[in-house]
C-alpha cells in the first residue's frame, strides 16, 4: 500500500509545480541511507523473484531503502494489480530517475541501481540479486532470517 501512495503522492505532486521534480525531491530526502532503485517489469520472471529479497531488505535495514522502477511505465490499476499479485512492499518511483542520476536507462532486465548517503550511484547491479548479494552492496552486516512460515 505505501508503494501506490507513493506513487499517487507522486503524480499529485507532478501536477503542482513546474520547478521541483517530485522523483528528485524524493531521492533528496534520502540522502543520509543507502538507496537501492530496483528497475522491474510484470513480464520478466527474475524481477518478481527478486522481490521478495528487496521487500525484506527494506524491512530489515533501517538504514536502506528501496524503491521500485516499473521498467514499462505501467501506471493506475494496472501497476496496483501488478503490485499486489507479486507483493511489492517497497515504494515505487512516478517516473525513471536515469536522468536524474545521470546514466542510461538499464538495457537489461533486473537492473539496480545502488546510491551510497551521499546520493551518488556506487554500483549498478545486472541480473537477480538476493538478500545477501544486496546487503553486502549497501555494506550492511547480514542479519539472521527466519525462513518459517
Amino acid at each position: 500500500m505505501r508503494a501506490v501512495l507513493l506513487l499517487v503522492l507522486s503524480l499529485a505532486l507532478t501536477g503542482c509545480t513546474d520547478s521541483v521534480n517530485p522523483t528528485a525531491a524524493y531521492l533528496d530526502d534520502l540522502r543520509g541511507q543507502w538507496v537501492v532503485i530496483n528497475y522491474w517489469a510484470r513480464w520478466c520472471k527474475p524481477c518478481i523473484e527478486e522481490i521478495p529479497e528487496l521487500n525484506q531488505l527494506d524491512q530489515l535495514y533501517p538504514q536502506v531503502t528501496v524503491v521500485g522502477v516499473n521498467y514499462d511505465g505501467t501506471t493506475g490499476e494496472e501497476l496496483a494489480s501488478s503490485v499486489k499479485s507479486f507483493g511489492i512492499e517497497f515504494a515505487l518511483l512516478a517516473e525513471d530517475p536515469a536522468t536524474i542520476l545521470g546514466t542510461a536507462r538499464p538495457l537489461g532486465l533486473p537492473t539496480t541501481i545502488i546510491l551510497n548517503p551521499q546520493g551518488q550511484i556506487n554500483e549498478t547491479l545486472v541480473g537477480p540479486q538476493t538478500l545477501a548479494s544486496l546487503a553486502q552492496a549497501t555494506r550492511q552486516k547480514m542479519v539472521e532470517v527466519d525462513g518459517g512460515a
